[in-house]
């Protein structure tokens, strides 16, 4: 763990950060590592992540340890008048203040845009919420799960398997946060071109809904229609992996250059110039079964290792499947330092995953391991106080 002195591109931002969770805890934490200042709001019976487990301690559960890292934990009761009083006091020592609460909740507590920008004017105010306002889904509560069913994504498994099923991960949740990590720094370089703070409303459904129809707009892109949604590649029940002797492979088989190399490695030389099938892009995506069909029949006659030294030598993309606990063993992650053993002042010995982009003048950091409930109210308190009497002093001396 580095020191704790801010570093990174945005060191010298600080954000009030009012959410729960996974998504917008996730795109603080990019923040986070990204240099901002987060000071974490957390009611008094803490973030529901924390009693996620397996624990070393009640309240320290790894996916609030892996989304909370370089924050400050500030216990608040914000359904009262000392809680909000406060949590104001820090608004206005801030640049961001950001919540995932539905907007009725936050207007009912008294946090909402207008009230936050009467004691700081250019305060950029941040609302993930499940549903953009002016819809009948309005103020309607989610969660990941949902969100997979309503953009699409579980309907995907359906036409594809005859069963809709969620993706095994919170992939709504990590995504929208990226989308709202990536508002809130366009948000900043706004700021700091024009002087003007705003309020951003970043939607759950919306975002996902766009991010899945980037793939799948197929012939519903053009007015009107020229086909179905969907991209045929992509939906094909043959895309893999590909089970082979003694495992599994992923392998893309895509471009002609591709489809050529492969059939020679696969001892069907001439196959993209003999069959229609598999001639070029066009008619590879109209006839996804069947293409997907050679590949399973073929790449099951030989090991995954033995696919994997020959796929390579003739430039085709792929690799093994990996499980989970082969991702902490992967040699290139290794490699790259992806991983590091760090200690937390309570529990133990913790393996944690770096940010992954690399800065080479304003490199992330972590430097402060996710904190216990309330571990910094009084001092963050006491420090935007202070910061804000001297505000305060300077004003009043000025002419």
């Amino acid at each position: 763990m580095s020191t704790t002195h801010p570093v990174g591109p945005l060191q010298g931002v600080r954000v009030l950060d009012l959410t729960t969770v996974v998504m917008g805890p996730t795109a603080t934490q990019i923040l986070g590592d990204l240099g901002a200042d987060i000071i974490k709001i957390e009611a008094p019976d803490g973030d529901s992540m924390r009693r996620v487990g397996p624990f070393r301690h009640a309240g320290m559960g790894p996916l609030f340890l892996q989304a909370n890292r370089n924050k400050r934990s500030v216990c608040l009761n914000l359904k009262t008048a000392e809680g909000r009083d406060a949590a104001l006091i820090l608004a206005a020592d801030c640049d961001v203040v950001v919540s995932n609460v539905r907007p009725q909740a936050v207007r009912r507590l008294g946090l909402h845009y207008e009230a936050v920008r009467e004691v700081n004017p250019g305060i950029i105010h941040v609302s993930a919420v499940g549903y953009g306002e002016g819809g009948p889904s309005s103020g309607l509560p989610v969660y990941d799960d949902l969100t997979q069913a309503a953009s699409g994504i579980a309907g995907l498994f359906l036409a594809i398997d005859g069963k809709p099923r969620y993706a095994p991960v919170n992939m709504c949740d990590r995504i929208v946060g990226l989308y709202l990590a990536l508002s809130i720094t366009a948000a900043l370089h706004h700021r700091q071109r024009t002087g003007e703070g705003q309020s951003i409303e970043v939607p759950m459904f919306e975002t996902m809904a766009q991010f899945v129809l980037g793939d799948h707009a197929g012939g519903r892109a053009f007015v009107p229609p020229i086909g179905p949604a969907g991209y045929g590649r992509l939906m094909s029940r043959h895309r893999g992996p590909y089970r082979t002797l003694d495992g599994w492979l992923a392998v893309v088989v895509y471009t002609d250059n591709h489809w050529r190399a492969f059939s020679a490695v696969a001892g069907s030389p001439g196959l993209v110039e003999s069959d229609a099938r598999f001639t070029d892009l066009q008619a590879r995506t109209a006839h996804a079964e069947a293409c997907g069909q050679f590949l399973t029949d073929t790449i099951a006659t030989r090991t995954t290792d033995a696919w994997l030294v020959a796929l390579r030598e003739a430039d085709i993309p792929c690799s093994r499947v990996n499980t989970l606990d082969d991702l902490y063993n992967d040699p290139h992650l290794n490699a790259v330092g992806l991983f590091s053993d760090v200690e937390h002042p309570t529990e133990g010995l913790l393996r944690q995953a770096r940010f992954p982009v690399r800065f080479s003048a304003s490199p992330a950091r972590v430097r402060t391991q996710a904190p216990l409930q309330g571990q910094h109210t009084d001092e963050v308190l006491a420090q935007a106080r202070a910061r804000l009497d001297a505000r305060r002093n300077r004003l009043n001396q000025e002419p």
